[in-house]
């Protein structure tokens, strides 16, 4: 019996839907019968009833899963140990996110690398909030997850492994307040505040002064050290800034709306190492994050809402 057939045969015994289970293997539902067909030919018996509204399995099918889910598992998890153990996995992977919020958001993907790799200790700290890029410079993190774009060739730019929409933070007494949505040409129309590092290339040029897609100029506010700095100074109507839509949720707060944008690309969040400084761990979670953030897996951290940039 072929070990695909085998995760075949566990999988639908969790699902019960050939649909479902053909999705989460990334195969055809045509596979999955297949396959169970195969197995039942074998053992000389059906493992499931079949009909039109439902999948259950047979007294014989409960007891092969009873038998063989165990030492599948036993099996699963010590070649995964091999694994690790054969790329230099175990040891402690220091990952630094820009936006602390986004260590929630993307709880699915940090269990799912802590399941298949017990031997790497995830240590998760927030990088500093006017220089993200400077926890990875002075060694004091091993990965960092932060916003979009990054230009740096000492740096290699991973997996994307969140996006969201863009948001625009304003004092609950400025004139955006009310409106259902902003452009990018309403960033001419006040201060704009960022912090120091450059704002995402999709609403800042590459060169000063900085202009609105219309030609607006847009008034470049000071920069803050911490992110409640920042709010603080919206709140009290010094100036506007663009953020991540998870703002509205993780940092609301008396005196600052949320407004969408409408009209601009998305916010992406992706993995950033020191390509001198690439190890067997660092490989191993970007492989992680491709595998989890790829077309066709089920709803993980691109789907859910995410943090402000921060």
């Amino acid at each position: 019996m072929e070990r695909r057939d085998i995760e075949i045969f566990l999988a639908l015994a969790e699902e019960l839907h050939f649909g479902r289970t053909a999705e989460r293997l990334h195969v055809s539902q045509a596979r999955v019968s297949q396959s169970v067909k195969s197995m039942e030919r074998r053992i000389g018996a059906p493992l499931f009833d079949r009909t039109s509204r439902r999948v259950a399995l047979t007294a014989i099918g409960r007891q092969l899963e009873a038998d063989i889910r165990p030492a599948y598992e036993r099996i699963r998890t010590g070649i995964e140990r091999a694994v690790s153990a054969g790329r230099g996995v175990d040891g402690p992977l220091r990952i630094a996110f820009e936006a602390p919020a986004l260590a929630e958001l993307l709880s699915e993907l940090l269990g799912t690398f802590r399941g298949r790799h017990r031997g790497c200790e995830l240590r998760i700290h927030e990088a500093p909030f006017a220089d993200p890029l400077s926890t990875l410079r002075t060694g004091d993190a091993d990965v960092l997850v932060t916003l979009l774009p990054v230009s740096d060739p000492e740096l290699t730019v991973g997996p994307t492994v969140h996006s969201e929409r863009m948001v625009l933070a304003v004092a609950t007494h400025h004139p955006l307040a009310r409106a259902d949505f902003v452009t990018l040409e309403d960033l001419g129309r006040d201060t704009v505040f960022r912090a120091a590092r450059p704002a995402p290339a999709y609403w800042q040029p590459p060169s000063a002064p900085w202009h609105t897609p219309g030609g607006t100029p847009i008034a470049r506010g000071r920069t803050f050290g911490t992110f409640q700095e920042l709010l603080l100074a919206i709140a009290a109507g010094e100036g506007i800034c663009p953020l991540a839509a998870h703002g509205a949720e993780y940092f609301s707060r008396p005196g600052v709306a949320y407004v969408p944008f409408r009209g601009t690309p998305d916010a992406e969040w992706a993995l950033v190492w020191r390509t001198a400084a690439e190890t067997g761990r660092i490989r191993a979670f970007a492989d992680t994050a491709r595998i989890s953030t790829a077309p066709g897996q089920a709803p993980g951290p691109r789907s859910r809402r995410a943090a402000a940039r921060g």
